[in-house]
């Protein structure tokens, strides 16, 4: 149980700094969510939000970045 504890921690605080570094992305004025290929419907009493430029963008990043730390980790 100790692991699965320390486990559950590691998870809480990643998704705590990821939240940090978009709240600093966008006062920094970096366009996330407003990137080409993100789909903006406004309707009438609706709208729809599809980030595909964003999504992709930051699936890259994070794709170089887990790459990056398993070289480091062998």
């Amino acid at each position: 149980m100790t692991g699965l504890g320390k486990v559950l921690l590691a998870v809480g605080l990643l998704i705590a700094l990821i939240g940090v570094l978009l709240i600093i992305a966008v006062r920094t004025g970096l366009p996330l969510g407003r990137l080409p290929g993100d789909i903006v419907y406004r309707g009438k009493g609706v709208s729809i939000f599809i980030p595909f430029g964003t999504r992709v963008l930051l699936s890259i990043n994070l794709s170089v970045l887990l790459y990056v730390l398993s070289r480091f980790h062998r």
